[in-house]
């Protein structure tokens, strides 16, 4: 019998411990290069008196070169504030071992898009794509990161990572703290 417990908690504990398998959005090699991405990933949710704001990630291999995509949503019927990226655009990530990790945006002008549904709320959508600073990758595997910084063009916002959430909008748990942690080796 004891055998059987053992064997039982075994399979148990693999299965906790087993890291999480990479998904794809793209994944393309021809001519012109390799493109590979893994799905969008939600980091961020807040719904407050009738306004909504979501970040997710997504990493991206282009040609060697590893970069992180952040996408913004907001959704309000009051009015939206546009925050733009510019070349001067960072991230800040700042790891639970109290390591701060810069990312750089790419030298593209984005104030996102405003769309108007039908139910009478404006959604602005931005996005923006940041690259990676040579050597940040050992830290971001092995410590979980606790907040995030973005600088725009004109303005700077905060947001407090959780350790895992039940999101209102997708009904599934997310783990944003350690999202470094389990997909950095999907694009390595």
């Amino acid at each position: 019998m004891k055998y059987v417990i053992t064997i039982t908690l075994l399979f148990l504990s693999l299965n906790i411990f087993a890291q999480k398998p990479c998904e794809y959005n793209a994944n393309v090699t021809d001519s012109l290069g390799t493109y590979k991405s893994t799905k969008e990933y939600m980091i961020s949710e807040k719904n407050f008196a009738g306004n909504s704001s979501y970040i997710f990630y997504s990493l991206a291999l282009t040609d060697g070169i590893p970069t992180l995509s952040v996408q913004l949503i907001q959704k309000s019927k009051d009015f939206l504030k546009a925050n733009c990226f510019d070349k001067n655009s960072k991230l800040f990530l700042q790891l639970n071992n109290g390591k701060i990790i810069t990312l750089i945006h790419i030298d593209q002008e984005n104030c996102g898009t405003m769309l108007r549904d039908d139910k009478g709320f404006d959604n602005r959508v931005n996005s923006g794509i940041f690259m990676f600073m040579k050597d940040s990758f050992k830290e971001l595997k092995s410590s979980p990161v606790s907040m995030m910084r973005i600088k725009y063009l004109t303005d700077t916002e905060d947001y407090v990572f959780k350790k895992e959430f039940k999101s209102e909008l997708t009904n599934e748990i997310y783990n944003p703290e350690n999202y470094f942690i389990n997909y950095l080796k999907c694009i390595e």
